[in-house]
């Protein structure tokens, strides 16, 4: 066990001295530990609020900027990171990438406006396991950070029309025009999973669209990741929208009433 400490100018919010530093799934006794980063004192202070209502998660302390990421990381233990893309010294988009350099990293989730923010797909390739807006409701940031502690990535419903919209010209995605084609060789069951990943359901919710296990689901989205060279459900959900999916007919009809995560 590890005592939290109080230094480096950030605000220990949870845990405490002899609390338990890894986090857990819903079915374990430890909280799943949170940090979170913004430069915005009202946001740390409703994020704060909103998760600690919660039952299972504890917010162990708040920075507000990139360059204080590490060392808080260092110093609580976090499972997960709740991490601002704009902020003063260093953008979090940095940050992530030198928390995810870390020894056993915590995941980090990126919180943006991105009316503001011109950097999603350097998250993407960063390492981000997850994006939701800021605007998103208090269960859907709960439950992200459950999802992503237990080793998901989170893609936001609300966020889905606009990440596409906003990374439809970044240079990343015509780096892959020739991965999206390679998108029609997947198998039909491999292309539903991708249809609803893309439409933001999480791995439990496409099990249950296609009466299947969540174990099946996360082998087919595993397998498919590995032949399109993504690391992330968010890369596989630009694919699966650049190449047409979302958009055509016959996607439609493969994704039913799904279209809702």
């Amino acid at each position: 066990m590890r005592r939290e400490s109080r230094h480096m100018g950030d605000t220990p919010l949870g845990g405490g001295p002899g609390a338990d530093t890894r986090a857990t799934t819903s079915g374990d006794a430890r909280p799943v530990r949170v940090l979170l980063v913004d430069d915005d004192p009202l946001v740390c202070s409703g994020l704060e609020l909103m998760l600690s209502s919660a039952g299972g998660i504890a917010v162990v302390a708040s920075v507000g900027d990139g360059d204080l990421v590490v060392p808080a990381v260092q110093q609580h233990y976090p499972d997960v990171v709740l991490m601002d893309v704009r902020m003063p010294r260093v953008d979090g988009i940095t940050a992530t990438r030198e928390a995810l350099a870390q020894p056993n990293p915590a995941r980090v989730i990126v919180l943006t406006t991105f009316a503001e923010d011109s950097a999603v797909m350097r998250a993407v390739e960063a390492g981000a396991a997850g994006f939701l807006l800021k605007t998103a409701a208090p269960a859907e940031i709960i439950d992200a950070v459950r999802r992503v502690a237990a080793g998901e990535g989170v893609l936001s419903p609300a966020s889905v029309p606009e990440l596409f919209q906003h990374v439809a010209t970044h240079p990343v995605v015509s780096r892959r025009r020739d991965a999206a084609t390679r998108l029609t060789g997947l198998t039909t069951r491999e292309r539903d999973i991708v249809i609803r990943v893309a439409q933001g359901l999480s791995n439990a919710e496409v099990a249950r669209a296609l009466f299947v296990s969540e174990a099946t689901v996360k082998s087919h989205l595993g397998a498919v990741m590995g032949s399109l060279g993504c690391s992330s459900r968010v890369e596989v959900a630009v694919l699966a929208e650049r190449a047409g999916w979302l958009h055509e007919d016959s996607a439609v009809g493969h994704a039913g009433s799904a279209m809702g995560r």
